[in-house]
């Protein structure tokens, strides 16, 4: 491209609205990251992608906010090894189209043309994807993720007819399981009875005009019919681990899926245990999980496997939780939409798979599966499901075997009223994870959290006295004449106090819960009301170098 070329599409890009999500301007006077370069690169690809556009652009020697040109000194002589660099570390190696360097009157300019994300084909960055929202730069979210992927429409993994795989190939234990697990669903135990096996399993569409599906191997086939699915390992493991996350003992489980399940359940411990209600010293007795939970967890794993990254299913046992994880991203975007739609899915994975499990009472279509291991715990007064869904290609599932906080379960026992979506967000607070300031503001209008946000904790306002009382007590704030009274005494006795001096009077006494900053700040304020709206004190120093007395009618 000619120097006249660059310079009328650099003013193009430059008359570009602000908010344009596949172009970006980069100041980058001497430098810019390699990652930041990675970044942009994977984030304009795919918005070029999402919008469109022939090509994504980085320019590098103009001001974003004014477009001002400022020039830049990065790389000059070694700009073309940067497209080899970057290949290394995204996805199927693609790299710039080209990199062209325009000498502007104002100062020289590098302007990166990023091609657009292939077709069903979102691009990543050292393994992970990013976007545009606006001019900042994050992840890409998961349904962006999903709408470049769906462009080139994927055959069913699990739909596919395995050449040279007859019933002979299927277990015939595991085919009388699905035919009882059927019956049960359908009601129609003496019309089943008459079927053949050929006619059943075509019945419960699990094969397709009697040829051997995938789903049929993952689900009855013999273990020696695994080959029928290579490359994909379609196994699950179960690990056992110690506190420490030290591997204490494994085993690996083979199709066909519908019995080793019970297999992998039987492998985790399920220790009985005690806890004991707000007002009576008589304790419950429960188990650490709830079988239908552990099923929900496991059979969804099987359900939404991605089968083309030939990935297991890992089910990690720990003294307590047991965490569940498989390939693929989760498709509904978050956990609480599930909740909250209440419907079946508008999109599924492995459609013919998960039509198959349902049919034998694996899974639930209705939409209800994730709701109920949410509801199930609620009632046992544990800790929800955590789902980590973060990562574009896994999704992992946390079942806690043990109560976290006691505030929070005695909060469940004594408001049994409480919306689900309202205990999702209070056991977000009980595990330490971030809120946001509506979800804040219901659990402070309801009472049920204390704190200073982000920093908050659960309220013991409703429960007894706990275990988790002397940690209450350490994030409650006294009242604000308690500190007021504490700096009078200390002024009666030594006459004056430096500003030093308080601060150490009061830091201990204030909430564990606020940083230094928020502490000082504190301090400031109850000094600056005892001053100007009590007259309780003044300072007899200068402002640089405060010396606090009591006023004279004190």
């Amino acid at each position: 491209m000619k120097q006249q070329e660059l310079s009328q599409l650099l003013t193009r890009l430059r008359q570009l609205p602000k908010e344009t999500e596949w172009v970006e301007f980069k100041e980058a006077k001497n430098q810019i990251h390699f990652d930041d370069l990675g970044k942009y690169f994977s984030a304009l690809s795919n918005e070029a992608n999402l919008k469109s556009e022939k090509n994504g652009w980085l320019v590098l020697g103009i001001q974003d906010k004014t477009r001002k040109i400022v020039g830049t000194n990065y790389r000059h002589g070694t700009v073309d090894k940067i497209k080899h660099e970057l290949a290394l570390h995204i996805t199927n190696g693609l790299t710039f189209e080209d990199i062209w360097e325009c000498n502007d009157p104002s100062g020289r300019v590098l302007i990166f043309q990023i091609p657009p994300a292939p077709c069903g084909l979102p691009i990543a960055y050292k393994g992970h994807y990013y976007g545009r929202d606006g001019s900042s730069l994050g992840a890409l979210n998961i349904h962006e993720i999903e709408q470049i992927r769906a462009q080139q429409k994927k055959a069913d993994w699990t739909a596919h007819v395995c050449e040279g795989a007859t019933i002979e190939h299927l277990d015939p234990e595991a085919i009388a399981k699905a035919r009882s697990e059927y019956k049960k669903r359908r009601g129609n135990a003496a019309e089943v009875n008459g079927w053949d096996d050929s006619t059943f399993l075509n019945k419960a569409k699990i094969t397709i005009e009697g040829k051997v599906t995938r789903a049929a191997i993952l689900l009855l086939g013999k273990s020696e019919a695994s080959h029928f699915l290579s490359p994909s390992p379609a196994q699950i493991s179960w690990f056992l681990q110690d506190e420490h996350n030290n591997p204490r003992d494994f085993e690996h489980f083979g199709s066909p899926f519908i019995l080793t399940v019970d297999k992998v359940l039987a492998k985790i411990r399920n220790l009985r245990m005690r806890f004991l209600p707000p007002g009576t010293l008589f304790p419950e007795e429960t188990t650490q999980y709830d079988p239908i939970v552990i099923r929900e967890a496991l059979h969804n794993c099987i359900a939404h496997q991605d089968y083309d990254l030939n990935s297991r299913i890992n089910v990690v046992e720990r003294p307590d939780e047991v965490l569940f994880e498989n390939a693929g991203s989760f498709i509904p975007g978050s956990v609480e939409a599930v909740i909250r739609q209440d419907a079946p899915p508008k999109l599924y994975r492995n459609p013919f798979l998960a039509q198959a499990m349902t049919n034998l009472r694996m899974i639930e279509t209705e939409g209800g599966g994730i709701k109920e291991m949410f509801k199930i715990q609620r009632e046992r007064f544990f800790p929800l499901p955590t789902y980590e869904i973060d990562k574009p290609d896994e999704v992992r599932v946390r079942i806690s075997g043990k109560i976290i906080n006691e505030n929070y379960t005695h909060i469940l026992m004594t408001k049994s009223d409480l919306e689900l979506s309202t205990v999702i967000i209070l056991d977000k607070v009980q595990k330490k994870r971030e809120i946001s300031k509506d979800e804040h503001r219901l659990l402070k209008q309801n009472r049920l959290v204390e704190g200073r946000y982000p920093r908050l904790f659960v309220s013991s306002g409703i429960a007894t006295i706990t275990g988790e009382q002397a940690e209450y007590i350490k994030n409650r704030s006294f009242d604000k004449q308690y500190y007021k009274d504490l700096v009078k005494k200390f002024l009666k006795e030594y006459k004056q106090a430096t500003r030093k001096e308080i601060e150490n009077l009061l830091s201990e006494k204030l909430p564990k819960i606020l940083d230094s900053k928020q502490k000082t700040k504190k301090i400031s304020n109850i000094l600056s009301e005892m001053a100007s709206k009590d007259k309780d004190i003044k300072n007899a120093g200068t402002r640089k170098a405060p010396r606090w007395v009591l006023s004279g009618d004190n």
